[in-house]
């Protein structure tokens, strides 16, 4: 019988990990608000969280519990045998979201929850686990809705839009998993050639050229949260890895281009690419908005803008995306752009009409993802 799980997301990228999820095998998937429930084996849940590129993380529900209050909540965890998911000698760390009437603060709830497990670890084996917030074995995720409380093991461990490869960042860097979500909501497939003018740290170009050589975003992790459970299959999950390996691809069918106009800025781009061994086939390049011109006949631009909320002044900024609309207008016919921007007023400055619009949360700033066709 298959398990059930829950994969976490951005707001507004739902649909993009249920296509994900779908392309995985996943089975019974159903959207809700920033997740995705399916069904799925252990070999499933390994896979997805090695491949998945827009997921945060993937949560297995093990129980539903009442709790009208803190002591409800405390009894009621306290009535579950701990000891399958948990030994004394690991570390955990308990996450909570949500919250009803009564249990109205999530560091409170996650409190009560660790307490009740503690207790019982004590009482059963006159010993008690360590709280390692940081970096856990065992990632326990309580979610509040009304008078109930579902618990879940967390498979991912960190959250796996941190690939790894990010050491260096820029002043405002998109994360890794938005990147590959615009990628996928561009129809960006590798054989299309792809322009960042605004890279920063290369976020885009990486996700994109990553992609492109189908190297599963997964491979550079130090480890999973599942590694750390008792039905951990090891001999499954090297299989996964190796076969995960021998489909990397050694050649882009298109060129991925980053540019920005600030050296420091592209090094920390390049230095990026390096730590996944692949900076020989990005084409990093300083270079001023002004400057930059379409490199062929057909392509995609893909950029995030500062909005101001970060970067700049809105002065600097209007005339930053006058400039960006006037280069798109006159050098890129033929191609197709898409601009990340949380700023309407600043949008506007661009001069194009939007063939589309699709809300997006970019962290908190709920952003709008504009796409023109330029003809």
């Amino acid at each position: 019988m298959p398990n059930q799980y829950f994969a976490t997301v951005a707001r507004g990228l739902e649909k993009v990990a249920a296509q994900e999820l779908k392309k995985l095998s996943a089975k019974n998937i159903e959207i809700t608000f920033a997740g995705v429930y399916f069904q799925g084996d252990k070999s499933l849940l390994y896979r997805a969280n090695i491949w998945s590129r827009t997921i945060l993380r993937f949560l297995m529900p093990i129980f539903t519990i009442q709790c009208n209050d803190e002591l409800e909540l405390y009894n009621n965890v306290n009535k579950i045998d701990w000891s399958q998911f948990l030994t004394t000698e690991q570390t955990f760390a308990v996450n909570c979201t949500g919250k009803n009437l009564k249990l109205n603060h999530t560091h409170f709830t996650a409190l009560q929850i660790k307490n009740s497990i503690i207790d019982q670890q004590r009482d059963r084996f006159k010993e008690r686990s360590t709280i390692d917030p940081k970096n856990p074995n065992i990632l326990i995720n309580a979610h509040i809705s009304e008078n109930s409380c579902i618990l879940s093991l967390d498979s991912s461990g960190n959250s796996l839009h941190r690939r790894g490869y990010r050491a260096a960042m820029g002043f405002a860097p998109i994360k890794e998993s938005l990147a590959a979500a615009l990628l996928d909501i561009a129809e960006w497939t590798p054989d299309i050639c792809l322009l960042d003018p605004m890279c920063g740290s290369g976020t885009i170009p990486i996700e994109a050229t990553l992609k492109s050589l189908n190297i599963a975003v997964g491979l550079n992790r130090k480890s999973f949260g599942f590694q750390f459970w008792q039905d951990f299959d090891e001999k499954l999950y090297k299989n996964i890895i190796n076969e995960a390996i021998k489909k990397q691809r050694k050649k882009l069918k298109a060129p991925i281009f980053g540019n920005d106009c600030d050296l420091s800025v592209i090094k920390q781009a390049k230095a990026n690419a390096k730590k996944c061994n692949i900076e020989e086939y990005i084409h990093f390049v300083k270079m001023a908005l002004k400057d930059i011109e379409a490199p062929f006949d057909k392509g995609i631009v893909i950029c995030n803008p500062p909005y101001g909320k970060r970067i700049g002044n809105s002065q600097e900024l209007g005339k930053l995306y006058k400039l960006l609309g006037d280069i798109l207008k006159h050098r890129f016919k033929g191609w197709v752009a898409y601009i990340l921007s949380e700023d309407k007023k600043l949008t506007q400055q661009i001069g194009l009409r939007a063939s589309s619009r699709a809300s997006i949360y970019n962290g908190s700033l709920n952003c709008t993802l504009l796409k023109y066709d330029l003809y």
